[in-house]
């Protein structure tokens, strides 16, 4: 794969090693947010001759956490975190319960920035939304 269009790209902030830049590439591309082991078999099929260990991918992606270039979440009731690169969109998702499909929502179900908290106002400075379901395959 072809990533000197990307070469500029890079955030600044931290340093770029070869490895880091594969998870880059791989968050950057995706469709959807990924797991480690999931990125990981994604940098294998693209280069067999990899010889870094998923646990490499962990602390890249740790790394990429602490300074917000990645957002981490969970389904609810799994432990196995998924990450996807922070392009500053609030991109929110409907997830399957069976298959665990993440099917991203038209439109954001929190148009607005204020909200009230028991009788408080409460700006809005981020929020993330996860609609939990089935889809239409499970769903049969």
């Amino acid at each position: 794969m072809n990533h000197t269009t990307c070469e500029k790209a890079y955030p600044s902030g931290i340093k770029w090693t070869k490895q880091r830049k594969d998870v880059y590439h791989i968050l950057i591309e995706a469709m959807e947010p990924l797991s480690a082991q999931e990125i990981y078999n994604r940098i294998l099929k693209q280069d067999e001759k990899t010889n870094y260990a998923v646990s490499t991918i962990y602390r890249i992606l740790t790394a990429f956490e602490e300074k917000n270039m990645v957002l981490k979440s969970t389904l609810m009731g799994e432990d196995m975190a998924v990450y996807e690169w922070n392009k500053g969109e609030h991109m929110h998702y409907a997830i399957c319960l069976n298959c665990h499909k993440r099917i991203p929502l038209k439109s954001c179900p929190m148009e607005h920035h204020h909200m009230h908290v028991k009788d408080e106002e409460f700006r809005v400075t981020g929020h993330r939304v996860e609609v939990y379901g089935y889809c239409k395959e499970c769903n049969g």
